[in-house]
């Protein structure tokens, strides 16, 4: 019901806002499409923290070489910028349909060959697809709709982290339990099939007009030449690299607290869907009345408070359990403001500077991926610490980040 108000909502901002090039019933059902598209994916991506025990049993290697070895897949992520300016150099449906096929193609890598190296593979060319897709996406909803109104768009099509642990990690567990843990990458290759032939069908085709100075390099050049994009890409890699301190680590934290439980670890997951839901609904509802920087710096603080308390809910399942989902709810207010933000910074390479933030969010997640195992070992206060301190130092670059508005720069 929340999902469907939100969606009446954008619907009704959007028509009376009379930015739209096509009509509303189509933009509608664009988002609905998007959304669809990022909860299969989101699934996949996600999958592997809460059962990254699981996974690690299965590929016959500790949790911990595993989660090391995630830091190659958050490495090849980062080189979704030089797929993914194909939405500004070509169009926005290329960019769709080539983030899917990677997606798809990732699938039927761990699907056939479910080896360890296969797997890093396979779940690397999930993550670079979800990096191409995601900049295509934000780019052609940036053509739509106007930057007021944009972040409570944006809102709904993030609600898919949320809709991928809520309704997608209980699914996964069933396949895994009745199956084994390669069954899942099969149900994600037939759902990539899918997804490809809708969004060939249904999203239009609308070319960027042909022009010089709009090539790969260039619009790399305008990303690297400008210090507010810069200040935002490294803003980015900071904030992930604490979220992921505590990310990549929660299901083995768990597991060490609670013992290696299929239900303790499908709730925490469950829990922090709900969380995440509650926090993309508050930056659909709220995101453009407080402003994305305000927000960001609201939601990095009680972030911070998130992270402090989680050490000191170790003896219970239920607090700890809450002390997750209060970690993510604020981490998905960041994520979202900071995409919305960002897709204002250069307007003429909307998709290259979401594509080279969400780039920065991989090499924050794989800078996390290399560090937790490490601080996890000395003591899970250690990992709080840290996502503490990279939140501060995100708070402070924040402020160097300044959007570009009718050719003018302001904050």
């Amino acid at each position: 019901m929340t999902i469907f108000i939100l969606f009446l909502m954008v619907g009704w901002k959007v028509y009376n806002s009379k930015v739209m090039k096509t009509s509303l019933l189509k933009i509608n059902l664009h988002i609905l499409l998007f959304t669809i598209t990022r909860t299969v994916v989101n699934t996949s991506y996600r999958m592997v923290y809460p059962f990254l025990p699981v996974f690690a049993q299965g590929l016959g290697v500790e949790p911990a070489s595993l989660a090391m070895a995630f830091s190659i897949r958050s490495f090849l992520g980062a080189f979704g910028p030089f797929l993914a300016t194909v939405a500004d150099t070509h169009n926005r449906k290329t960019g769709l349909l080539l983030g899917i096929g990677l997606f798809t193609t990732g699938s039927v890598v761990v699907g056939v060959w479910p080896y360890f190296w296969a797997f890093i593979l396979g779940t690397s060319l999930v993550l670079l697809g979800n990096s191409v897709f995601i900049p295509s996406m934000n780019a052609y909803l940036g053509d739509h709709v106007a930057y007021e109104k944009r972040g409570r768009v944006l809102a709904i099509t993030e609600l898919s982290w949320a809709l991928a642990f809520i309704g997608g990690i209980p699914v996964i567990r069933a396949l895994i339990e009745t199956y084994s843990w390669v069954a899942p990458f099969f149900l994600f290759m037939f759902l990539g099939v899918v997804l490809f032939l809708l969004t060939l069908f249904l999203v239009p085709t609308q070319k960027r007009e042909k022009h010089p100075d709009n090539t790969l390099w260039r619009n790399l050049g305008n990303v690297f030449n400008s210090w507010p994009a810069l200040a935002g890409v490294i803003t980015g890699i900071l904030f992930t690299t604490s979220n992921e301190t505590i990310n990549v680590i929660f299901g083995v934290w768990i597991g060490d607290q609670f013992g290696l439980d299929f239900a303790a670890l499908t709730l925490a997951s469950i829990v922090i869907g709900v969380s995440e839901l509650g926090g993309e609904v508050f930056t659909g509802l709220w995101l453009d009345v407080i402003g994305k920087r305000r927000t960001i710096w609201i939601a990095l603080g009680l972030n911070s408070l998130a992270a402090l308390l989680l050490p000191l809910t170790a003896g219970s399942l239920p607090l700890a359990v809450a002390g997750l989902g209060f970690f993510y709810i604020t981490f998905e207010v960041i994520l979202v403001s900071a995409l919305t933000m960002m897709s204002e910074v250069l307007p003429n390479a909307r998709a290259t500077i979401t594509a080279a933030t969400i780039a920065g969010f991989s090499l924050g997640r794989m800078l996390g991926d290399l560090i937790a195992p490490g601080l996890y070992a000395i003591n899970f206060w250690i990992c709080a610490l840290a996502a503490v301190l990279l939140n501060v130092l995100s708070a402070i670059l924040l402020t160097q980040v300044r959007l570009k508005r009718n050719g003018e720069i302001s904050s």
